[in-house]
């Protein structure tokens, strides 16, 4: 790793791929915090959203995101999305255009493997890479809140700390590479099982004859709170909106990562497995586009689908 520790302080240039929901206000972010950002996303509509956020044109090409810059943050679905778009076939991707030095800092939600296979893969261009996925939902990245969970080199982590600080309000070194995505991951497991055993407690109690809303508060004002029950029952699930910015493919997906972790280390998790299965049929059954809240409505379907009373 060469030592660029100075650049990566204001006004330093900061590639940012992957503008949605969220990379679109931590780009911003990073804008009004005085980088230099380099932001795209093959999506138009994506890149004149973050125009009119930041108030700045987007770069036309990942390669651009890349080209003379001190450090790259991919914000995108996956690990094999960072892996496609940076790689392309081999390393013929959007790093060609990098300089020695760069660091990739992948703030998408990845499996470890994948995220330890991309190092290997830029470590003989001299790219050093740094895991920080996210939590806290599109609200916490408007405000720069953040939960991240950042895995690498202890100096690489350190080097890319001044851009964390604008995005989080919670920042974790976790350890090793690959370790920010394996917490990422083991935080959504608990989160969905969390969303589910809470959806289950309002559609057992309404068929009881409970008032879902009462329901709801008796939940927040006892040891059954959680974030679900604080966040997204009311404002989510019984209001119908459900939007609150995270989508069920996304969920599903990070509990086959967290449920992957523990087999691969020989680790009995029963209730991971299970939530792996309901989510992964959920998102099946319910469709592109889902929001993960939706899982209320999946869970509704069952219970009317065994029979019980409406």
């Amino acid at each position: 790793m060469s030592d660029r520790g100075d650049e990566l302080a204001p006004p330093a240039a900061v590639g940012f791929i992957g503008l949605g929901q969220m990379g679109t206000p931590m780009a911003a972010r990073l804008v009004q915090a005085g980088f230099s950002v380099k932001a795209y996303d093959r999506a138009e509509d994506a890149r004149r959203d973050f125009e009119t956020a930041a108030g700045i044109a987007a770069v036309a090409s990942a390669g651009a995101a890349c080209e003379g810059v001190a450090a790259v943050i991919t914000m995108l679905p996956d690990g094999r999305v960072v892996r496609e778009v940076l790689c392309g076939a081999g390393t013929d991707g959007a790093v060609a255009a990098a300089e020695r030095g760069t660091c990739i800092v992948d703030m998408s939600s990845s499996s470890p493997v994948d995220t330890l296979a991309l190092a290997e893969a830029l470590g003989p261009l001299g790219l050093s890479v740094v895991d920080a996925p996210v939590s806290g939902g599109v609200k916490r990245a408007l405000d720069g809140t953040l939960a991240i969970m950042a895995g690498g080199d202890a100096d690489t982590v350190r080097r890319v700390m001044p851009l964390l600080t604008v995005l989080g309000g919670s920042i974790f070194a976790t350890g090793a590479l690959g370790s920010g995505h394996a917490m990422k991951a083991l935080n959504n497991y608990v989160s969905a099982a969390g969303l589910v055993a809470a959806a289950e407690a309002v559609i057992v109690g309404s068929h009881f004859g409970l008032d879902p809303l009462v329901i709801v508060e008796v939940l927040n004002a006892s040891t059954g709170r959680n974030n679900s029950t604080e966040n997204k029952l009311k404002q989510q699930v019984l209001s119908g909106d459900f939007a609150s910015g995270f989508a069920m493919s996304l969920m599903a997906k990070d509990l086959h990562t967290a449920a992957g972790i523990a087999r691969h280390l020989g680790v009995a998790a029963p209730l991971a497995e299970a939530c792996e299965a309901l989510w992964a049929e959920a998102d099946s059954k319910l469709g592109a586009g889902a929001d993960h809240t939706e899982i209320f409505r999946y869970l509704t379907q069952l219970q009317a689908a065994s029979g019980g009373k409406p």
